[in-house]
């Protein structure tokens, strides 16, 4: 436990130093559901090699946190976890009750009495931290620097060590259906949290036949809502 701690404090003090001493920040804040939900999305897509968490997927429970984004972020993570060759995610003991199919998902998770903070490390090059440590709805920090990223890999480490082992391997979901070609441009857009008219204006297209491209994307998904359009492709592995 001791080394945990000393990791935790080696983690905050590099992301200290760098944003004080570099000449450039520790990370880029990203604030508003809509721009980090496309965050998310694109870890998902980017992840391929490993990914490390620290998540507690009861953090959010009595926070007013609307579903749609609750229900995009898991997707997104249940995207980057079947993506990624290794898998480590550590959770906190008092969310082992309401862990459910999350104990069933591809990769090693194991069990340690608390946390230090929320976190997703991809491939060990950019990595995502909530703004309050808690919350990633709040906003997060999305880092790249790579004294800052090892060191919350070391961190991720020492508490690995330390923690219970937890699960197994799953066996892998079904390939995904795919994304019919004319609608991955609209896809895109839609994660990438620009508007309408900026994105119809990118694509070369009216601002009417993007909504109807956005209508026809909304049906290949089955929903009629944005947010659930984006954890469905996540789901799917569209994204």
């Amino acid at each position: 436990m001791a080394e945990s701690a000393g990791s935790v404090m080696l983690a905050r003090s590099a992301m200290n130093r760098a944003a004080t001493e570099g000449q450039r920040p520790a990370g880029r804040p990203v604030r508003g559901a809509r721009r980090i939900s496309a965050a998310l999305a694109g870890l998902a897509a980017s992840t391929r090699h490993e990914l490390l968490t620290f998540d507690d997927p009861v953090a959010s429970a009595g926070f007013a946190i609307p579903e749609p984004f609750l229900e995009l972020a898991g997707a997104c993570m249940r995207a980057a976890v079947e993506r990624a060759e290794e898998v480590r995610r550590i959770v906190p003991r008092h969310a082992l009750p309401r862990l459910g199919e999350g104990l069933r998902l591809p990769g090693r998770a194991r069990l340690a009495e608390a946390i230090p903070f929320k976190m997703i490390v991809v491939d060990r090059t950019v990595a995502a931290v909530p703004l309050d440590l808690e919350l990633l709805y709040n906003g997060l920090l999305l880092i790249r620097d790579p004294v800052v990223v090892q060191a919350l890999v070391r961190t991720h480490h020492a508490c690995w060590t330390a923690a219970e082992e937890l699960t197994s391997a799953a066996p892998p979901p079904p390939p995904p259906r795919d994304l019919p070609p004319q609608l991955r441009p609209v896809l895109d857009a839609l994660l990438s949290g620009v508007t309408d008219e900026t994105a119809a204006t990118r694509l070369g297209v009216s601002a009417r036949t993007y909504s109807r491209r956005v209508g026809e994307l909304m049906a290949a998904l089955g929903t009629t809502s944005r947010f659930r359009a984006g954890a469905e492709a996540a789901r799917r592995g569209w994204v």
